[in-house]
């Protein structure tokens, strides 16, 4: 314990490198803070499971924390702007629209595969200043010694460890430190599945994302940068199955049948895989000398994009408040103040963006025509009321409540 508590290898070590957690040690870097990074899977090898083919879209608050960061130049080639949003009810006369251009905006948001965020990423985190990557590397656990937190792995086929003021958990859904901290995590399964795959449309999509919402499942359709599109069409798990078995064609006239024709016709599908969707939430975000961030805090239904940008801003944030106590002198990256000034500021937005993305998936997915009736109402309502446009632009951009600097475009370093 003596050890423990006069050695201290890093200020911050963060345990998991996917998208969230390599973002948080790019926003550390320039702010003198030692940082580790603890991954399981070696840069470049491939097949890191957060840089997968998947797509996500990205709030224009997410991509002002990329620019922040360096990396966007990295990104931008790839990235599919969002010029409209358009929202819809199978046999319903409901439509929504949400105008980028209408808004001021450029765009609402963007559109990358998770490859091209997460080779830019680890691009940057070869060149930043005090990150220590240690990959590939397998978390086995954290405790408080003294002054430290001390986090086990393995690697190069050796137990070790790293005496950290701070460890951040970022290590997934199922996060081993979180559960090992004693932070508990509720679970409600939406007994639904999300096919993700890309399609090839006989129309361009025009930079049109669209949310169709059906008696089984919404179906998102977004835009990619070489003219295809992005699908994420959720199904209950047993029609789910059956529609993964299909020959291409077969599948197609399914996924045609249920979103229409906007893009005319469907014609070509990519590799499909799925995955099973629910809510998860931790308890806190905090505990002794121990932050969490991203999946390990919370796991969203994809209906709104919400996700990924509600994990991206707790980086943001933690980086935030570290930034701002080192500032006002207090040196120590795992002391209780800034801990709990990221839980305070975490807890809200969180619960803001839960209640708005559980919502929708209750109201839209529900079978009672009563319901179903007054969500197409709804919808006509929301597309002729201008004050709600803006709100839900505002969302889709990540400007509601209160923003992280990063998000701002404004940098860590220097004045408030």
């Amino acid at each position: 314990m003596t050890d423990h508590e006069s050695r201290v290898d890093c200020d911050v070590a963060i345990a998991g490198g996917g998208l969230v957690g390599a973002s948080l040690a790019l926003a550390l870097a320039p702010l003198g803070f030692r940082v580790a990074l603890v991954e399981a899977v070696a840069p470049g090898g491939g097949n890191h499971p957060s840089f997968d083919e998947r797509t996500t879209a990205l709030a224009n608050g997410s991509a002002r924390i990329f620019r922040s960061l360096g990396v966007w130049r990295h990104m931008e080639r790839e990235a599919t702007p969002i010029r409209r949003i358009h929202v819809s009810d199978q046999g319903r006369f409901g439509v929504a629209r949400i105008d980028a251009a209408e808004q001021g905006l450029e765009a609402l948001g963007y559109v990358l595969p998770n490859r091209i965020m997460g080779a830019a990423l680890w691009q940057g985190l070869g060149t930043a200043p005090g990150i220590q990557v240690i990959a590939p590397a397998r978390v086995l656990g954290s405790e408080p010694a003294g002054g430290v937190r001390v986090l086990a792995f393995e690697h190069s086929g050796l137990q070790q460890e790293l005496r950290a003021r701070l460890v951040v958990a970022a290590d997934g859904a199922r996060s081993l430190i979180r559960e090992q901290a004693g932070i508990a995590a509720d679970h409600w399964p939406y007994a639904q599945t999300a096919i993700i795959s890309t399609i090839t449309t006989q129309r361009f999509h025009d930079y049109v994302a669209y949310e169709r919402f059906t008696a089984d499942g919404p179906i998102a359709v977004l835009p990619l940068s070489d003219g295809r599109c992005g699908i994420v069409w959720t199904r209950p798990p047993e029609d789910a199955a059956r529609l993964l078995a299909l020959p291409d064609e077969a599948f197609l006239a399914e996924l045609q049948a249920a979103f229409g024709f906007r893009l005319g016709r469907l014609l070509r599908v990519g590799v499909r895989s799925a995955y099973e969707l629910a809510l998860s939430r931790s308890e806190r975000h905090v505990a002794e000398r121990l932050a969490i961030v991203g999946n390990a805090a919370q796991g969203l239904h994809p209906i709104a994009g919400q996700g990924f940008n509600l994990g991206l801003r707790d980086a943001a944030s933690l980086a935030e408040v570290l930034a701002d106590a080192r500032a006002d002198g207090v040196a120590d990256a795992g002391d209780a103040g800034p801990l709990k000034a990221y839980a305070d500021w975490r807890a809200e937005d969180r619960r803001r963006i839960v209640a708005f993305t559980d919502g929708l998936v209750r109201l839209f997915g529900s079978p009672l025509g009563v319901l179903r009736g007054l969500r197409s109402v709804g919808l006509l309502a929301f597309d002729a009321f201008p004050p709600a446009k803006s709100a839900m632009a505002r969302l889709s951009v990540g400007a509601a409540g209160r923003i992280p600097r990063l998000a701002r475009g404004v940098p860590l370093a220097g004045d408030r």
